[in-house]
């Protein structure tokens, strides 16, 4: 199972999540709270989504990798 206190620095970052079944989605993480995983989805046109996430079915959260700097 994930530790919530491992994530909270990623709170307000978009991340990457991967499910224990295999699947994955992505959007900004909101909160943590009581074992579920509050992340931000959007839809389409300007329609984003709270959706929740019990955090005994998810494999891993990883933020998004920086953009490279120009040189």
């Amino acid at each position: 199972m994930l530790c919530k206190e491992n994530l909270t620095y990623l709170i307000g970052n978009p991340v990457g999540i991967a499910f224990n079944n295999g699947t994955g989605t992505s959007g900004v993480l909101r909160d943590i709270k009581d074992n579920i995983l509050y992340l931000i989805e959007y839809l389409y046109q300007k329609q984003f989504a709270t959706k929740h996430y019990d955090l005994n079915t998810i494999k891993y959260v990883n933020p998004f990798p920086a953009l490279p700097q120009d040189k």
